[in-house]
Protein backbone atom coordinates (compact mmCIF):
# COMPACT_ATOMS: atom_id res chain seq x y z
CA UNK A 1 0.00 0.00 0.00
CA UNK A 2 1.40 3.33 -0.90
CA UNK A 3 0.13 6.88 1.17
CA UNK A 4 -0.49 9.57 -1.17
CA UNK A 5 0.49 12.27 1.33
CA UNK A 6 -1.50 15.04 -0.84
CA UNK A 7 -4.49 13.20 -1.79
CA UNK A 8 -8.07 13.41 -1.21
CA UNK A 9 -11.40 12.69 -2.77
CA UNK A 10 -9.82 13.75 -6.20
CA UNK A 11 -7.06 10.99 -6.23
CA UNK A 12 -9.49 8.12 -7.62
CA UNK A 13 -9.89 8.05 -11.27
CA UNK A 14 -13.24 9.44 -12.97
CA UNK A 15 -14.09 12.17 -9.34
CA UNK A 16 -14.34 15.89 -9.01
CA UNK A 17 -15.10 17.92 -6.81
CA UNK A 18 -14.65 21.90 -5.82
CA UNK A 19 -16.23 24.26 -3.24
CA UNK A 20 -17.39 28.13 -3.36
CA UNK A 21 -19.05 30.25 -0.46
CA UNK A 22 -22.60 30.62 -1.41
CA UNK A 23 -23.22 33.20 1.42
CA UNK A 24 -23.91 30.79 4.32
CA UNK A 25 -21.07 31.34 6.18
CA UNK A 26 -20.79 34.73 6.92
CA UNK A 27 -17.15 35.03 7.25
CA UNK A 28 -17.19 34.76 3.47
CA UNK A 29 -15.20 31.26 4.01
CA UNK A 30 -16.27 28.81 1.02
CA UNK A 31 -19.25 26.60 2.58
CA UNK A 32 -20.59 24.52 -0.73
CA UNK A 33 -19.35 21.72 -1.88
CA UNK A 34 -19.70 19.29 -4.84
CA UNK A 35 -18.25 15.42 -5.39
CA UNK A 36 -19.54 14.01 -8.59
CA UNK A 37 -18.25 10.68 -10.06
CA UNK A 38 -17.73 10.11 -14.36
CA UNK A 39 -20.14 7.33 -14.05
CA UNK A 40 -22.31 5.90 -11.38
CA UNK A 41 -21.08 4.16 -8.89
CA UNK A 42 -21.58 1.34 -6.11
CA UNK A 43 -22.46 3.18 -2.77
CA UNK A 44 -22.50 2.65 1.10
CA UNK A 45 -23.93 4.91 3.34
CA UNK A 46 -23.69 4.94 7.23
CA UNK A 47 -25.74 7.86 9.11
CA UNK A 48 -25.93 8.98 12.99
CA UNK A 49 -27.89 6.33 15.20
CA UNK A 50 -29.26 9.82 16.70
CA UNK A 51 -33.11 9.72 16.57
CA UNK A 52 -33.60 13.32 15.65
CA UNK A 53 -32.04 12.93 12.31
CA UNK A 54 -31.82 16.11 9.91
CA UNK A 55 -33.88 16.27 6.87
CA UNK A 56 -30.61 15.58 4.56
CA UNK A 57 -29.78 12.15 6.69
CA UNK A 58 -33.67 11.43 6.04
CA UNK A 59 -33.41 11.98 2.19
CA UNK A 60 -30.42 9.79 1.94
CA UNK A 61 -31.54 6.97 3.97
CA UNK A 62 -34.34 6.96 1.76
CA UNK A 63 -32.67 7.37 -2.05
CA UNK A 64 -29.83 4.28 -0.87
CA UNK A 65 -32.31 1.80 -1.70
CA UNK A 66 -30.95 2.34 -5.07
CA UNK A 67 -27.48 2.00 -3.70
CA UNK A 68 -26.02 3.50 -7.13
CA UNK A 69 -24.52 7.25 -6.99
CA UNK A 70 -23.42 10.04 -8.93
CA UNK A 71 -23.09 13.09 -6.58
CA UNK A 72 -22.97 14.23 -3.21
CA UNK A 73 -23.65 18.02 -2.39
CA UNK A 74 -22.29 19.35 1.07
CA UNK A 75 -23.24 22.61 3.29
CA UNK A 76 -21.64 23.69 5.80
CA UNK A 77 -22.93 26.53 8.20
CA UNK A 78 -26.34 25.67 8.84
CA UNK A 79 -27.00 21.20 9.49
CA UNK A 80 -30.97 22.18 8.41
CA UNK A 81 -31.63 19.89 11.33
CA UNK A 82 -35.01 19.97 13.30
CA UNK A 83 -36.41 22.18 10.22
CA UNK A 84 -39.45 20.69 9.95
CA UNK A 85 -41.31 20.31 6.38
CA UNK A 86 -39.34 23.06 5.10
CA UNK A 87 -35.82 21.67 5.59
CA UNK A 88 -37.48 18.16 4.03
CA UNK A 89 -38.18 20.40 0.88
CA UNK A 90 -34.93 22.62 0.69
CA UNK A 91 -32.70 18.75 0.22
CA UNK A 92 -35.15 17.76 -2.82
CA UNK A 93 -34.61 21.10 -4.03
CA UNK A 94 -31.02 21.02 -3.90
CA UNK A 95 -30.94 17.25 -5.08
CA UNK A 96 -32.98 18.43 -8.00
CA UNK A 97 -30.86 21.40 -8.54
CA UNK A 98 -28.09 19.15 -9.08
CA UNK A 99 -29.43 16.66 -10.91
CA UNK A 100 -30.01 19.52 -13.49
CA UNK A 101 -27.00 20.85 -13.83
CA UNK A 102 -25.42 17.62 -13.94
CA UNK A 103 -28.08 15.64 -16.21
CA UNK A 104 -29.19 13.10 -13.94
CA UNK A 105 -31.84 11.81 -11.72
CA UNK A 106 -32.43 13.58 -7.95
CA UNK A 107 -31.87 9.93 -6.95
CA UNK A 108 -28.72 10.12 -8.01
CA UNK A 109 -27.74 12.88 -5.48
CA UNK A 110 -26.47 12.74 -1.94
CA UNK A 111 -27.30 15.62 0.35
CA UNK A 112 -25.13 16.28 3.65
CA UNK A 113 -25.45 19.11 6.18
CA UNK A 114 -23.50 20.30 8.79
CA UNK A 115 -23.50 23.24 11.20
CA UNK A 116 -26.18 25.10 13.54
CA UNK A 117 -29.28 23.25 14.53
CA UNK A 118 -32.76 24.47 14.31
CA UNK A 119 -31.87 27.67 11.28
CA UNK A 120 -34.00 27.65 8.45
CA UNK A 121 -31.48 26.32 5.43
CA UNK A 122 -31.46 29.30 2.67
CA UNK A 123 -31.72 27.08 -0.08
CA UNK A 124 -32.08 29.66 -2.37
CA UNK A 125 -28.22 30.65 -2.10
CA UNK A 126 -27.63 26.90 -2.17
CA UNK A 127 -29.13 26.48 -5.64
CA UNK A 128 -27.45 29.79 -7.00
CA UNK A 129 -24.25 28.27 -5.50
CA UNK A 130 -24.90 24.81 -7.44
CA UNK A 131 -25.16 26.27 -10.86
CA UNK A 132 -22.00 28.56 -10.13
CA UNK A 133 -19.83 25.50 -8.79
CA UNK A 134 -21.00 23.05 -11.35
CA UNK A 135 -18.45 24.31 -13.99
CA UNK A 136 -15.77 24.88 -11.56
CA UNK A 137 -15.38 21.12 -10.70
CA UNK A 138 -11.93 19.59 -11.28
CA UNK A 139 -9.87 16.58 -10.13
CA UNK A 140 -6.97 18.60 -9.14
CA UNK A 141 -5.27 18.49 -5.60
CA UNK A 142 -6.40 22.34 -5.66
CA UNK A 143 -9.89 20.85 -6.11
CA UNK A 144 -9.75 18.45 -3.13
CA UNK A 145 -8.17 21.19 -1.16
CA UNK A 146 -11.05 23.92 -1.81
CA UNK A 147 -13.63 20.96 -1.01
CA UNK A 148 -12.08 19.40 2.20
CA UNK A 149 -12.03 23.07 3.48
CA UNK A 150 -15.32 24.01 2.39
CA UNK A 151 -17.40 21.39 4.46
CA UNK A 152 -15.40 22.47 8.10
CA UNK A 153 -16.84 24.19 11.00
CA UNK A 154 -15.16 24.36 13.86
CA UNK A 155 -12.36 22.06 12.34
CA UNK A 156 -9.02 23.78 12.63
CA UNK A 157 -7.25 21.94 9.84
CA UNK A 158 -9.18 20.20 6.89
CA UNK A 159 -8.57 16.13 6.54
CA UNK A 160 -7.24 14.12 3.62
CA UNK A 161 -6.00 11.00 3.16
CA UNK A 162 -5.36 8.85 0.09
CA UNK A 163 -3.55 5.75 -0.57
CA UNK A 164 -2.84 2.88 -3.57
CA UNK A 165 -2.58 -0.22 -4.37
CA UNK A 166 -2.48 -3.13 -7.01
CA UNK A 167 -5.13 -5.20 -7.55
CA UNK A 168 -5.11 -7.95 -10.64
CA UNK A 169 -2.18 -5.86 -11.90
CA UNK A 170 -3.91 -2.73 -11.60
CA UNK A 171 -3.66 0.47 -9.65
CA UNK A 172 -6.83 0.89 -7.22
CA UNK A 173 -6.85 4.10 -5.27
CA UNK A 174 -9.66 5.34 -2.37
CA UNK A 175 -8.96 8.94 -1.45
CA UNK A 176 -11.58 10.68 1.69
CA UNK A 177 -11.77 13.85 3.18
CA UNK A 178 -13.77 14.33 6.93
CA UNK A 179 -14.59 17.00 9.00
CA UNK A 180 -15.56 16.80 12.57
CA UNK A 181 -14.04 18.53 15.70
CA UNK A 182 -16.68 18.45 18.67
CA UNK A 183 -20.17 16.76 19.49
CA UNK A 184 -18.44 13.76 18.35
CA UNK A 185 -19.29 10.47 20.35
CA UNK A 186 -19.09 6.66 19.72
CA UNK A 187 -21.53 5.50 17.36
CA UNK A 188 -21.72 8.14 14.74
CA UNK A 189 -21.47 11.97 15.66
CA UNK A 190 -21.33 15.50 13.91
CA UNK A 191 -18.77 14.37 11.34
CA UNK A 192 -18.49 13.68 7.86
CA UNK A 193 -16.66 11.20 5.66
CA UNK A 194 -16.70 11.20 2.07
CA UNK A 195 -14.38 8.32 0.55
CA UNK A 196 -14.35 7.57 -3.04
CA UNK A 197 -12.36 4.80 -5.37
CA UNK A 198 -12.00 3.28 -8.44
CA UNK A 199 -12.14 -0.11 -7.28
CA UNK A 200 -15.11 -2.81 -8.92
CA UNK A 201 -17.17 -3.71 -6.39
CA UNK A 202 -20.64 -4.91 -5.59
CA UNK A 203 -22.80 -2.60 -3.76
CA UNK A 204 -23.53 -5.69 -1.28
CA UNK A 205 -19.75 -6.47 -0.10
CA UNK A 206 -19.44 -2.61 -0.26
CA UNK A 207 -22.02 -2.05 2.09
CA UNK A 208 -20.95 -5.32 4.47
CA UNK A 209 -17.34 -4.01 4.37
CA UNK A 210 -18.30 -0.28 5.32
CA UNK A 211 -20.55 -1.70 8.33
CA UNK A 212 -17.63 -4.08 9.72
CA UNK A 213 -15.45 -1.11 9.40
CA UNK A 214 -17.20 1.71 10.76
CA UNK A 215 -17.21 -0.10 14.26
CA UNK A 216 -13.88 -0.36 14.88
CA UNK A 217 -13.10 3.15 13.61
CA UNK A 218 -15.64 5.98 13.80
CA UNK A 219 -17.33 4.21 16.56
CA UNK A 220 -14.64 3.96 18.40
CA UNK A 221 -13.86 7.97 18.78
CA UNK A 222 -15.50 10.44 20.84
CA UNK A 223 -14.72 14.12 21.77
CA UNK A 224 -17.70 15.34 23.74
CA UNK A 225 -19.95 12.53 24.73
CA UNK A 226 -22.58 14.18 22.24
CA UNK A 227 -23.93 12.42 18.81
CA UNK A 228 -25.53 15.06 16.60
CA UNK A 229 -28.57 14.59 14.04
CA UNK A 230 -26.10 14.71 10.95
CA UNK A 231 -23.46 12.31 10.49
CA UNK A 232 -23.04 10.30 7.74
CA UNK A 233 -20.12 8.38 6.28
CA UNK A 234 -20.16 7.83 2.60
CA UNK A 235 -18.48 5.67 -0.18
CA UNK A 236 -18.72 5.89 -3.56
CA UNK A 237 -16.57 3.14 -5.75
CA UNK A 238 -16.86 3.72 -9.65
CA UNK A 239 -15.14 0.86 -10.73
CA UNK A 240 -13.01 2.73 -13.43
CA UNK A 241 -9.47 1.67 -12.60
CA UNK A 242 -11.14 -1.21 -14.81
CA UNK A 243 -10.53 -4.29 -12.23
CA UNK A 244 -13.04 -7.70 -12.25
CA UNK A 245 -15.21 -6.95 -9.45
CA UNK A 246 -14.13 -7.73 -5.74
CA UNK A 247 -14.85 -11.36 -4.65
CA UNK A 248 -15.30 -11.56 -0.77
CA UNK A 249 -12.14 -13.60 1.15
CA UNK A 250 -9.98 -13.20 -1.97
CA UNK A 251 -6.46 -12.27 -1.74
CA UNK A 252 -7.70 -8.80 -3.68
CA UNK A 253 -10.18 -8.45 -1.51
CA UNK A 254 -8.00 -8.41 1.50
CA UNK A 255 -5.45 -5.86 -0.44
CA UNK A 256 -8.67 -3.48 -0.45
CA UNK A 257 -9.79 -3.66 2.99
CA UNK A 258 -6.61 -2.84 4.60
CA UNK A 259 -6.67 0.13 2.83
CA UNK A 260 -9.94 0.47 2.86
CA UNK A 261 -9.26 -0.23 6.83
CA UNK A 262 -6.37 2.45 7.01
CA UNK A 263 -8.46 5.54 5.29
CA UNK A 264 -11.42 5.60 7.69
CA UNK A 265 -9.01 5.05 10.75
CA UNK A 266 -6.78 7.71 9.75
CA UNK A 267 -9.94 10.32 8.72
CA UNK A 268 -11.51 8.81 12.65
CA UNK A 269 -7.80 9.98 13.94
CA UNK A 270 -7.70 13.36 12.63
CA UNK A 271 -11.09 13.77 13.97
CA UNK A 272 -10.14 13.76 17.48
CA UNK A 273 -6.68 15.19 16.71
CA UNK A 274 -8.57 18.26 16.30
CA UNK A 275 -11.15 18.14 19.06
CA UNK A 276 -12.62 21.24 19.99
CA UNK A 277 -10.14 22.58 22.84
CA UNK A 278 -7.83 19.71 22.79
CA UNK A 279 -4.94 19.59 23.85
CA UNK A 280 -3.92 15.76 23.84
CA UNK A 281 -4.48 12.80 21.84
CA UNK A 282 -5.27 9.99 23.58
CA UNK A 283 -5.50 6.52 22.56
CA UNK A 284 -6.98 3.76 24.81
CA UNK A 285 -6.08 -0.21 24.09
CA UNK A 286 -8.17 -2.49 26.26
CA UNK A 287 -6.76 -6.05 25.52
CA UNK A 288 -7.62 -9.43 27.28
CA UNK A 289 -11.45 -9.61 27.69
CA UNK A 290 -13.61 -12.36 27.36
CA UNK A 291 -15.54 -10.66 24.08
CA UNK A 292 -14.75 -8.09 21.07
CA UNK A 293 -17.56 -6.34 22.67
CA UNK A 294 -16.13 -6.10 26.24
CA UNK A 295 -13.32 -4.50 25.08
CA UNK A 296 -15.48 -1.95 23.13
CA UNK A 297 -17.21 -0.92 25.61
CA UNK A 298 -14.25 -0.39 28.35
CA UNK A 299 -12.17 1.02 26.05
CA UNK A 300 -15.15 3.94 24.91
CA UNK A 301 -16.19 4.15 28.56
CA UNK A 302 -12.72 5.70 29.56
CA UNK A 303 -12.31 7.99 26.42
CA UNK A 304 -15.99 9.47 26.97
CA UNK A 305 -15.04 9.98 30.96
CA UNK A 306 -14.89 14.06 31.74
CA UNK A 307 -13.44 12.91 34.63
CA UNK A 308 -9.91 11.11 32.61
CA UNK A 309 -10.49 13.67 30.28
CA UNK A 310 -9.98 16.50 32.44
CA UNK A 311 -7.20 15.11 34.84
CA UNK A 312 -5.21 14.26 31.49
CA UNK A 313 -5.63 18.27 30.49
CA UNK A 314 -3.91 18.74 33.74
CA UNK A 315 -1.62 16.23 33.52
CA UNK A 316 -2.89 14.37 36.86
CA UNK A 317 -2.17 10.73 36.43
CA UNK A 318 -4.94 10.16 38.42
CA UNK A 319 -5.57 6.40 37.49
CA UNK A 320 -8.63 5.92 39.75
CA UNK A 321 -10.83 7.57 37.02
CA UNK A 322 -9.81 5.18 34.56
CA UNK A 323 -10.46 2.23 36.83
CA UNK A 324 -14.09 4.02 37.65
CA UNK A 325 -15.19 4.21 34.24
CA UNK A 326 -14.23 0.70 33.41
CA UNK A 327 -16.47 -0.48 36.35
CA UNK A 328 -19.49 1.59 35.21
CA UNK A 329 -18.92 0.50 31.52
CA UNK A 330 -21.43 -2.61 31.49
CA UNK A 331 -18.72 -5.26 31.21
CA UNK A 332 -18.30 -7.46 33.88
CA UNK A 333 -14.78 -8.24 34.80
CA UNK A 334 -12.49 -8.64 37.76
CA UNK A 335 -10.93 -5.79 39.63
CA UNK A 336 -8.15 -7.17 41.07
CA UNK A 337 -6.73 -8.87 37.64
CA UNK A 338 -6.58 -5.28 35.92
CA UNK A 339 -3.19 -3.81 34.96
CA UNK A 340 -3.20 -0.18 33.59
CA UNK A 341 -0.26 1.46 32.26
CA UNK A 342 0.00 5.32 31.24
CA UNK A 343 2.58 5.81 28.61
CA UNK A 344 3.97 8.42 25.71
CA UNK A 345 7.28 9.39 24.41
CA UNK A 346 8.27 10.75 27.43
CA UNK A 347 7.98 7.00 28.98
CA UNK A 348 6.24 4.71 30.88
CA UNK A 349 4.37 4.34 34.39
CA UNK A 350 2.51 1.18 35.61
CA UNK A 351 0.09 2.79 37.99
CA UNK A 352 -1.69 -0.76 39.05
CA UNK A 353 -0.91 -3.89 38.09
CA UNK A 354 -3.63 -7.35 38.95
CA UNK A 355 -5.67 -4.70 41.36
CA UNK A 356 -2.40 -3.54 43.38
CA UNK A 357 -1.54 0.57 42.75
CA UNK A 358 1.71 1.02 42.14
CA UNK A 359 3.39 3.99 43.80
CA UNK A 360 4.60 5.66 41.27
CA UNK A 361 6.96 9.12 40.99
CA UNK A 362 4.39 12.46 40.84
CA UNK A 363 7.23 14.43 38.43
CA UNK A 364 7.69 10.91 36.31
CA UNK A 365 4.01 11.10 35.91
CA UNK A 366 3.91 14.66 34.81
CA UNK A 367 6.73 13.90 32.45
CA UNK A 368 4.87 11.33 30.66
CA UNK A 369 1.81 13.09 30.61
CA UNK A 370 3.22 16.63 29.42
CA UNK A 371 3.14 15.13 25.86
CA UNK A 372 0.24 15.65 23.39
CA UNK A 373 -0.14 12.07 22.36
CA UNK A 374 -0.92 9.86 25.27
CA UNK A 375 -1.45 6.19 25.44
CA UNK A 376 -3.54 4.19 28.00
CA UNK A 377 -2.62 0.33 28.51
CA UNK A 378 -5.28 -1.91 30.31
CA UNK A 379 -4.88 -5.64 30.70
CA UNK A 380 -8.20 -7.39 32.18
CA UNK A 381 -6.72 -11.22 32.08
CA UNK A 382 -10.56 -12.57 31.12
CA UNK A 383 -9.88 -13.41 27.75
CA UNK A 384 -7.74 -13.08 24.31
CA UNK A 385 -10.02 -9.84 22.82
CA UNK A 386 -9.20 -6.20 22.40
CA UNK A 387 -10.12 -2.82 21.02
CA UNK A 388 -8.66 0.12 20.81
CA UNK A 389 -10.62 3.83 20.96
CA UNK A 390 -9.55 7.09 20.47
CA UNK A 391 -10.19 10.77 22.44
CA UNK A 392 -9.20 13.83 23.95
CA UNK A 393 -8.77 16.14 26.85
CA UNK A 394 -11.40 18.61 28.06
CA UNK A 395 -9.69 22.10 28.18
CA UNK A 396 -11.34 25.11 29.15
CA UNK A 397 -11.22 26.11 25.45
CA UNK A 398 -13.53 23.70 24.29
CA UNK A 399 -16.17 25.43 27.11
CA UNK A 400 -15.80 28.68 25.07
CA UNK A 401 -15.91 27.04 21.60
CA UNK A 402 -19.50 25.76 22.76
CA UNK A 403 -20.88 28.53 25.26
CA UNK A 404 -21.11 30.65 22.00
CA UNK A 405 -21.08 28.30 18.90
CA UNK A 406 -23.88 30.05 17.51
CA UNK A 407 -22.61 33.51 17.15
Amino acid sequence: MKVIKTGGVTTPTGFKTGGLNCGIKKSGKNDLVMIVSEVPGATSIMTTTNVVKAAPILWCNKVIANPYKQAVVINSGNANACTGQKGVEAVAATANKVATVLKLKPEDVLVASTGVIGLALPVEKILTGIEKLAPKLGNTQADGDLAANAILTTDTVQKTVAVEVEIQGKPVRIGGMAKGSGMIHPNMATMLSFVTTDVKIEPELLNKLLKETTIDTYNMISVDGDTSTNDMVTVIANGLAGNQPLEENSADYEIFKEAFIYIHKTLAKKIIRDGEGATKFVEVEVHGTKTKADARTLAKSVITSSLVKTALFGEDANWGRVLCALGYSGATFDPLKVSLVFSSQAGMITLLNDGVPIPFDEDEAKKVLSETDLYISVEMKEGDEKAVAWGCDLSYDYVKINGDYRS
